[in-house]
C-alpha cells in the first residue's frame, strides 16, 4: 500500500508552463540548501556530494545522483524498496517548482516545492 501511495505522490501533478534546467550548475543553484517537498509528506535533499537524503511518508529515503548529458540520473532507496536508476528531464515551472519526468522526459513526472 504504502507503494502506490508514494507512486501517486510522486506522479500526479498539473501543468504549468516550464523553463528546462540544462546544466549542473543551473540546478544546483535552484536546489543547493532546499528540501524538495511534495504532498502528502515527501521531503527530500540533493546535496552537491551526490547524496539523495529524505523522508518518504515517514521512511527514510537515500540515494545518490550524476548530472549526464542534461539529465539528473538518480537512484534511490526507500526503507528497503530500490527505486531504480533513472535518468529525468528538469524544469522549473512557472508557479516556481522543480519538477522531475523520468524516461529522459518521456515518462512520468512530480514537482516539488522548493523550502
Amino acid at each position: 500500500m504504502r507503494i502506490i501511495c508514494l507512486a501517486a505522490a510522486l506522479f500526479l501533478g498539473t501543468a504549468a508552463t516550464a523553463e528546462s534546467v540544462a546544466t549542473k550548475t543551473q540546478f544546483m543553484n535552484i536546489v543547493q540548501g532546499k528540501t524538495l517537498s511534495r504532498a502528502p509528506m515527501i521531503d527530500l535533499q540533493v546535496k552537491s556530494n551526490g547524496q539523495i537524503q529524505g523522508r518518504g511518508l515517514q521512511w527514510p529515503v537515500t540515494g545518490t545522483w550524476t548530472w549526464q548529458d542534461g539529465f539528473f540520473c538518480r537512484e534511490m532507496d526507500w526503507s528497503g524498496y530500490a527505486i531504480t536508476y533513472n535518468c529525468q528531464e528538469v524544469t522549473m515551472d512557472s508557479n516556481s517548482r522543480i519538477r522531475f519526468t523520468s524516461d529522459r522526459g518521456a515518462g512520468r513526472s512530480a514537482a516539488f516545492r522548493l523550502n
